[in-house]
């Protein structure tokens, strides 16, 4: 089975690639994208349409709710699922999108977790109830772990709770103990090189596209469902539109802050591919399609 990564910033033309690579070489697709994630927020993510989704199999579309949890872990949990369903198809498997850092955490990956067991769990969960407290006595054992975690943080506060009392040691002293192992080795990336101008011009088009496509309803409609609580509700082009209905801004300064922010956001991708990555093929979208196939 070949793997290989396609990434790039917002709005350089990952998706229509990867799904002309995918074709060519029998493959599938999976989705790195912090918003594509989620079913039913489709215009502010920029997914695939459906005709595009119908011409190769996509994971990591549409997997989660809005209001539902999603983190690294849970990433290569679904990872590790689509590569069995590649070897069990006969597949070879594109991985694509913006979100790199989940790129990254396979490369690097995860520290194991001390068995747990159905005893350890459920006096964790007892504790759970009093969530305050759970953070309070977590932070006296191990302040440096803790002062990265929110005190409203319920899912990572109890993972910290449950290493530290399937372990009877602090969860810094574990991970210092485990260190992670890389969940995917030799991995072909392949980056999206784009004149930022070029990109700019792109964006721009892209979100008075998105504005034509039914944007305000669709978080009009996001909002209603599921308030503005989850996470999910805080993204790029969500956060505008909210600020526009509560009367902040006008239609055509909502359209440009989303550019302005999405270009910002392009920007920050550009500069983490460069940096965290140490050996990734860069070239234009026009040549990257060429050189793809040369390498695989």
């Amino acid at each position: 089975m070949k793997q290989l990564a396609i990434i790039g910033p917002t709005a350089s033309g990952k998706s229509d690639l990867a799904i002309k690579i995918a074709q060519k070489i029998n493959g599938y697709i999976l989705s790195i994208d912090s918003l594509s994630i989620y079913k039913e927020i489709d215009i502010v993510s920029a997914k695939p349409s459906k005709d595009e989704l119908s011409i190769v199999k996509h994971f990591g579309i549409d997997e989660l709710y809005p209001d539902e949890y999603f983190s690294v872990d849970i990433f290569i949990n679904l990872y590790k699922k689509v590569v069995d369903e590649c070897k069990k198809d006969g597949k070879n498997l594109v991985i694509v999108g913006g979100t790199s850092f989940y790129l990254k955490s396979l490369l690097d990956g995860l520290s194991a977790i001390p068995n747990i067991t159905d005893e350890t769990k459920k006096r964790v969960d007892e504790r759970l109830k009093n969530l305050d407290e759970c953070y309070k006595t977590l932070y006296e054992a191990d302040a440096a772990y803790m002062q990265k975690i929110s005190p409203n943080d319920r899912y990572r506060i109890e993972k910290a709770l449950l290493i530290y009392e399937a372990s009877k040691i602090t969860p810094t002293k574990w991970f210092e103990q485990n260190p992670p192992k890389p969940i995917i080795e030799n991995l072909p990336i392949f980056n999206i090189a784009v004149d930022r101008d070029v990109l700019r011009q792109r964006i721009d088009a892209r979100t008075q596209k998105m504005q034509k496509m039914g944007l305000i309803d669709e978080v009009c409609y996001l909002e209603q469902k599921y308030t503005r609580l989850p996470n999910s509700m805080a993204a790029i082009g969500i956060v505008e539109v909210l600020d526009f209905l509560d009367g902040k801004t006008t239609k055509d300064e909502m359209l440009s802050l989303i550019a302005t922010h999405t270009a910002q956001l392009a920007k920050r991708q550009q500069t983490f591919n460069n940096g965290q990555f140490k050996e990734i093929i860069s070239a234009s979208l026009e040549e990257l399609e060429e050189i793809i196939y040369k390498v695989i």
